[in-house]
């Protein structure tokens, strides 16, 4: 795809210029069941005005024939919070 190693010279510059928050992602829930999932993401959506939604992810980790798609949401702990 023409451009494609510029954009990503680009995005690696830009993401060394600003690392963001020291920190990493905790997993809150796992499925690979998708009805599970969206019920579970329609409570998060809820949830979410108490929240701040720049801590929480919400994944999909796409499966093949021997490996299923699995449904993840995690949200980032900084460093400083140990549970």
């Amino acid at each position: 795809m023409p451009g494609q190693r510029k954009r990503k010279r680009e995005a690696a510059r830009r993401a060394a210029a600003d690392p963001g928050p020291a920190g990493r992602w905790e997993v809150v829930f796992e499925t690979q069941d998708e009805a599970e999932w969206r019920a579970y993401a329609r409570r998060v959506r809820d949830w979410r005005e108490t929240a701040d939604p720049s801590t929480l992810r919400l994944d999909t980790l796409c499966g093949r024939s021997v490996q299923p798609t699995t449904y993840r949401l995690s949200r980032f702990v900084p460093d400083g919070d140990r549970p």
